[in-house]
């Protein structure tokens, strides 16, 4: 092979037009999914329907890959920055046209192969929300990572001389937050419950290729290594913080070199404007949400829904498939009380996500409902049941079955959570009337609420309103001797405004 001259290989490298790259900047943290998560590969099998991506290698081992952590991070970041540059500083342009001088993104997002990894299968349904029962040929069942499964992620921002350091710097700050803040979350079904993930502390490394030697040749010699003790390390959980996530971002960018100073525009706010909810029940009977996992292998013909949780402990749970579900038919039921079906339909749809039918665009969830864990209830009660014939009041041949529901004690509870982002007022006052169908009991969870199943009764809840201009109002709600107690920074006749004057409003403004 000839080899190629000094004129040859000018042609192929020039310095003037290198990247000019004056720093990398590595970032390590453990993910641990707080609730299941479900990664697809795309396919179907003959085990389950929508099974999971696994290591071409070892299919035992989760792979989270690097184009789905970047497409969160950066819709995170598109959602609650109040500068629209932070995304494109990080993530890039889109380029619209070849003559269009877009950079590429300076973040390179390394795929994670999780580890202490169990396997969950869950069955889900599709409810008409008429009869709130099963849709034929709706049923189908998923594979998921169980809570506790940790990825390893690796990521490394390049800052070159075409990027605005100081920028980029702010943006991966941001964004690094909102996984540390629970506020991101990952795979299939992540409004419904699925894919809540945490990191607590991140490892950070920056390199200074463009003055320090010594940088220079350590990354080059062990820039692929794992980081090591001398790197900076930031712990994401500051319980006892006023502001939590702004000393969070902080303390990132103090690690990554960049300007932080407390007081200045160095620090970048994040505003969601979301409404949530965080409600605390009793359970009056008991509960029945069939799962296919139960505490051990050895259970009855039907067994409420067990999940695995960061601790590993099963716990039976609510899951925020259910509870989405039944928001869901409550809040059409509503919206037709109060108007029309189309408006009923638009008002639920916008919220919900419409129903997938030809010639409708599909659009994701703004209702968010979170899994939540039933507390110091009885599982362990097995109930026998029979079926009876209807025409001979008889019991049908071969229809006896036993199933393991949920029943309360004295001191069980649990505690939903919901959220709707970017909420007109009218939307938020459809949220509380379904608050209050929850708290009275009116509105039953789970299955065979036909026998007295499912029903809660309210003990507490806050509610929060969060808006994009950074106001927050807040109201705290007890109940008291049958008696419902109202306090917080605003008051109950603002709630009383979502309902009679918003909600009733936006019906008008449609119909007319």
């Amino acid at each position: 092979m000839a080899l190629r001259n000094d004129a040859q290989i000018e042609t192929f490298w020039m310095g003037d037009r290198s990247r000019k790259i004056m720093a990398r900047i590595v970032v390590e943290g453990n993910l641990q999914l707080c609730t299941p998560a479900h990664f697809g590969n795309g396919d179907s099998s003959d085990a389950t329907d929508l099974p999971l991506l696994t290591d071409a290698l070892d299919d035992r081992l989760p792979l989270l890959t690097g184009t789905s952590l970047a497409g969160a991070l950066r819709a995170y970041l598109g959602r609650v920055s109040v500068d629209v540059a932070l995304e494109k500083a990080l993530f890039g342009g889109v380029r619209k046209q070849r003559s269009d001088d877009e950079l590429q993104s300076p973040m390179i997002v390394d795929d994670a192969l999780g580890k202490q990894a169990t396997v969950e299968l869950r069955d889900s349904v599709k409810l008409d929300p008429k009869t709130r029962t099963a849709k034929d040929g709706a049923l189908f069942n998923l594979d998921t990572w169980a809570a506790g499964t940790l990825f390893p992620l690796r990521l490394e921002l390049v800052l070159t001389e075409k990027h605005d350091p100081q920028k980029a710097m702010q943006a991966l700050a941001a964004a690094l937050t909102g996984l540390s803040n629970g506020s991101i979350t990952l795979g299939a079904r992540k409004q419904r419950g699925y894919g809540e993930v945490r990191v607590d502390s991140w490892r950070i490394r920056r390199y200074n290729l463009a003055d320090k030697v010594n940088d220079l040749l350590d990354w080059l010699a062990h820039g692929n290594d794992l980081l090591g003790d001398s790197t900076t390390v930031v712990e994401t959980r500051r319980e006892n913080q006023a502001r939590p996530d702004r000393e969070v971002i902080i303390s990132l960018l103090k690690a990554f070199g960049a300007s932080a100073d407390p007081t200045g525009k160095d620090v970048v706010e994040i505003r969601a404007d979301n409404f949530k909810i965080s409600a605390t029940f009793a359970l009056e009977g008991s509960l029945m949400i069939r799962g296919s996992t139960g505490k051990d292998d050895l259970e009855p013909d039907m067994v409420h829904l067990h999940l695995k949780q960061t601790g590993g402990a099963m716990q039976p749970v609510i899951p925020g498939t259910s509870l989405a579900g039944a928001l869901r038919a409550r809040a059409f039921k509503i919206a037709c009380t109060l108007g029309s079906q189309s408006q009923a339909d638009k008002l639920v749809g916008d919220m919900f996500g419409p129903e997938i039918k030809e010639n409708v665009d599909p659009k994701a969830s703004r209702v968010i409902v979170s899994d939540s864990v039933i507390e110091k209830a009885e599982t362990d009660l097995v109930q026998n049941r029979i079926r009876i014939d209807r025409f001979t009041g008889g019991v049908v041949e071969g229809a006896l079955f036993n199933e393991k529901p949920v029943f309360a004690k004295s001191d069980t509870q649990v505690t939903l959570r919901w959220q709707l982002r970017d909420p007109l007022d009218a939307e938020i006052g459809l949220l509380l009337l379904l608050l209050k169908d929850l708290w009275t009991g009116d509105l039953p969870v789970g299955g065979e609420i036909g026998i007295g199943r499912g029903r809660l009764k309210g003990k507490s809840a806050n509610l929060v309103h969060n808006s994009k201009d950074g106001a927050t109002k807040h109201w705290h709600l007890q109940e008291q001797g049958g008696k419902l107690d109202v306090s917080g920074d605003s008051t109950a006749d603002q709630l009383d405004q979502y309902v009679k004057t918003h909600l009733m409003q936006w019906l008008q403004r449609i119909q007319g």
